[in-house]
């Protein structure tokens, strides 16, 4: 039976707190409310096994349509309490009834919307309260929750956009190696045992592809555990500081590939940033919760250093363009931003401009990607399909001789 942690006020004005097990959430109001206790807050006390396998897992495309029903609430006039409590009951989703009834349980209490969605990071990121914090302290919640569930689509849609173009190549990868692998297990140990039958010289190609076969055959496990020992190394290393910045470095040194991340990070960084200056959220704050949520660290050690410039007096857009990791074309932006008043209006533009070019590079990386793949498997089938043909005819001639 659940523990509940409940707290009240009696009727001779006295707080009440205390923790019982109950059936249900709903049998501890009815009880609690036949005690006569008003003003009641009550949350489920679990053990820590409890709480990880039961900890709400609400995905983006959840908290785009959240706040977008929040902030037509709240634009309806309808308090924040009752809102977040029709949302709850309302959504067809376990995870989400559950984390908006802990918002409930705390708005009851006396917290803020974005006290309570602090309670759950790794559902609403940290820029995401930070926005909310301000928008509750300039009075335009309704607002900033349509541009939140704005950026949150644009955001998704542009994932979806990258995993839509990976989808053909990744088909054509997985066929051509699930041929050669047919190939190689089936239908080879069968041509040897024909070939050495015959005592017949066979072409090169044959031969390199029996050696390889054969080596495989022989070494998989030695194969397997040299792979299994490099991931486990790449993922290690992958959880380091100086593994993460590697691996960030190398993505945007890559030809092609490198410009199509600078182009995300860069609609990301001016896209976050305009919000939250339009949301009224300080610079300083602004700039630091926008650097640690693009999640390169290149990136992040370079804002970290436009920071301290700016504090120094330098402004934002010639730091920016000294770092080299953003285009002319942003930095300019930023400049007559800067200088007329309007960064948070023309960090808007250069966000909407490198979203089109974003799409464009997709475009462009993909139609490289998708016939080096094919090329690349092409070329792998092609080669057994030669060495096994070569050999047939190789065979032939010899015993036509």
């Amino acid at each position: 039976m659940p523990r509940f942690a409940f707290e009240g006020t009696a009727p001779d004005g006295v707080v009440l707190r205390g923790t019982e097990r109950f059936p249900s959430r709903e049998d501890a109001e009815l009880a609690l409310f036949h005690r006569r206790l008003s003003r009641l807050s009550i949350t489920e006390k679990k053990s820590l096994w409890r709480r990880e396998l039961s900890a709400p897992r609400v995905k983006r495309t959840e908290v785009m349509h959240l706040s977008r029903q929040l902030a037509a609430f709240v634009r309806a006039g309808l308090p924040v309490l009752d809102a977040v409590h029709t949302i709850g009951e309302e959504s067809a989703n376990s995870s989400v009834r559950r984390m908006m009834r802990d918002v409930e349980d705390g708005l009851r209490s006396g917290d803020r919307l974005s006290d309570c969605f602090d309670r759950h990071p790794k559902i609403f990121p940290e820029f995401y309260r930070g926005i909310l914090r301000s928008a509750e302290l300039t009075g335009r919640l309704d607002t900033v929750l349509d541009q939140l569930a704005s950026y949150l689509e644009r955001d998704l849609e542009a994932r979806r956009k990258i995993k839509s173009a990976l989808i053909y190549p990744s088909m054509v990868a997985v066929m051509s190696i699930f041929t050669v692998v047919v190939l190689a297990v089936f239908v080879l140990p069968r041509f040897k045992v024909f070939f050495a039958g015959l005592n017949a010289k066979l072409p090169l190609p044959t031969r390199i592809l029996l050696g390889v076969t054969d080596f495989i055959g022989a070494w998989w496990w030695l194969i397997l555990a040299v792979l299994a020992g490099v991931i486990l190394l790449v993922a290690g290393l992958l959880q380091t500081e100086f593994g993460h910045r590697m691996r960030d470095r190398l993505l945007l040194a890559t030809p092609v590939l490198g410009v199509t991340v600078q182009y995300a990070l860069v609609e990301r960084f001016c896209r976050l940033l305009g919000s939250m200056l339009s949301a009224g959220v300080t610079m300083p704050e602004a700039l630091r919760v926008t650097s640690a949520a693009l999640g390169n660290r290149v990136y992040t050690a370079a804002l970290r250093q436009v920071g301290e410039s700016m504090l120094e007096g330098h402004g934002i857009a010639g730091p920016i363009a000294r770092t080299r990791l953003f285009p002319a074309t942003a930095s300019q932006m930023m400049r007559v931003g800067e200088d007329t008043g309007t960064l948070d209006d023309q960090l808007e533009v250069a966000a909407q401009y490198y979203e089109q070019e974003l799409g464009y590079q997709i475009k462009r990386v993909t139609s490289l990607f998708e016939p080096i793949m094919i090329i690349a498997m092409g070329g792998l089938v092609g080669f057994v399909a030669v060495a096994l043909v070569s050999a047939m005819y190789g065979i032939f001639n010899q015993v036509q001789v």
